[in-house]
């Protein structure tokens, strides 16, 4: 039966669910096929009429990072993605059926060939729709209609083909949008104070850190105000060790041993979500090369996400792959905790960006990474700005294991509130 697992009272008797294409719902719908006037990267302005691609689109919200803006003479010729209020945006390049409503300030606003713009009017619940979109995607009905291979793409005829499960009543609709809705507005307002820590903690190392050219931070602790300025020390010179993983990949691929590359490393987080195992004869081979240590700062230095880091707090051996550093400072002249704070300085990064080399894959040596300058106070000052540093850090961890939790809810609510796509099909 196509009805969903949770229903509110007062439409438990309204029926099944019904199942229509998407075609023949009769929403305004236009995609960004423009033809020659489609607008090329020499088209785009400083200022205009942003003109949203695939990529401003996060999860159910537009993000104006990265926007590129198209003149207003434009935009009057390119009229079919003219944005309205009410309108949803999905991707149908690439990443495909990323849904997001059109916020209030794009109103207006144009869109390329990546996207299609979806007004339902008055046939439809609109925000209840996108959230049948978002289910839609989540259970892969998206890319089992999307064609090509090297770049995936959704075809308005195949979008049509889509089928959509909903209920009769625009009220029950109503009533599922708001529900949503309403976990929706918190994951915005939890992501927003996200936002506030981070930038928060940025600002702090901008002003605990000496600016480029400094020996002093414009921000000191008060029991540090006379100890001077701080020293220019290199890497290599204040590191016990800085080596880095097998430069071969292992001919296991199956075993006892967890093999981490930069791919597991994110800034502050070893994420052991999408890890590989070796044999036990490969892992005793590359950890004899490269012995990390708990509390040894990975860095990756390989690939597009180089820059990254992560202290080791894992309590059991691991090999590495040569994209990963290990760093582990002397314990007299260097905190952990401090370096692994300097590395994510702008200082420092600027530093790894300047640093890279490569076209096919962007890379740093360990050599570089041995002549890299820091600037450093006497480890205790390092320990009370690490402490610092490490207190906004958790607080950021917890937010966003926060904000984890509330889309975990609303994705296992959404499954509870749409029928299951097993009992469509049946």
């Amino acid at each position: 039966m196509t009805v969903p697992k949770l229903r509110f009272p007062e439409f438990r008797d309204a029926g099944e669910w019904i199942k229509v294409a998407f075609g023949k719902l009769g929403f305004d719908v236009s995609d960004g096929n423009y033809s020659s006037k489609y607008p090329s990267q020499s088209d785009f302005v400083k200022n205009g009429v942003p003109f949203l691609r695939a990529n401003n689109l996060r999860y159910g919200s537009v993000s104006d990072e990265d926007m590129r803006f198209i003149s207003k003479q434009q935009h009057s010729e390119i009229t079919k993605g003219h944005l309205k209020k009410g309108d949803i945006l999905l991707s149908t390049r690439g990443d495909i059926g990323i849904v997001a409503l059109v916020p209030d300030r794009h109103i207006g606003s144009n869109i390329n060939a990546q996207l299609v713009r979806i007004n339902t009017g008055d046939k439809s619940n609109n925000i209840f729709i996108f959230y049948s979109l978002n289910y839609s995607r989540e259970n892969g009905i998206f890319q089992s209609l999307s064609t090509g291979t090297a770049l995936k793409q959704l075809p308005i005829g195949k979008l049509n083909n889509l089928e959509l499960k909903l209920p009769e009543l625009l009220d029950e609709q109503q009533k599922i949008a708001d529900c949503l809705s309403s976990i929706g507005d918190r994951i915005t307002t939890e992501t927003q104070k996200l936002d506030t820590l981070k930038a928060h903690k940025k600002g702090l190392m901008q002003q605990l850190f000496p600016a480029e050219g400094e020996t002093l931070p414009k921000l000191r602790f008060p029991e540090f105000q006379d100890s001077g300025e701080w020293e220019i020390k290199r890497l290599g010179d204040i590191c016990e060790k800085i080596m880095d993983g097998t430069h071969f990949s292992p001919k296991s691929k199956s075993g006892t041993y967890v093999y981490l590359t930069s791919k597991n490393i994110r800034n502050g987080i070893i994420d052991l979500s999408n890890i590989s195992y070796i044999s036990e004869e490969e892992h005793r081979q590359i950890y004899k090369r490269c012995p990390v240590m708990n509390n040894d700062i990975l860095l990756t230095k390989d690939g597009a996400n180089t820059g990254n880091c992560a202290i080791n707090n894992l309590d059991f051996e691991f090999s590495l792959l040569s994209s990963v550093a290990v760093l582990r400072g002397n314990h007299f002249f260097l905190d952990q905790k401090f370096l692994y704070q300097t590395i994510l300085s702008e200082k420092t990064q600027r530093l790894i960006e300047e640093s890279i080399s490569g076209q096919a894959i962007t890379r740093i040596t360990l050599e570089k990474i041995n002549n890299f300058l820091i600037s450093m106070p006497d480890i205790t000052e390092q320990q009370k700005i690490a402490d610092c540093l490490s207190s906004l850090d958790e607080l950021i961890a917890a937010q966003a294991q926060a904000i984890d939790t509330l889309k975990t809810h609303k994705k296992g609510l959404m499954q509870q509130l749409f029928p299951s796509v097993d009992e469509v099909k049946a």
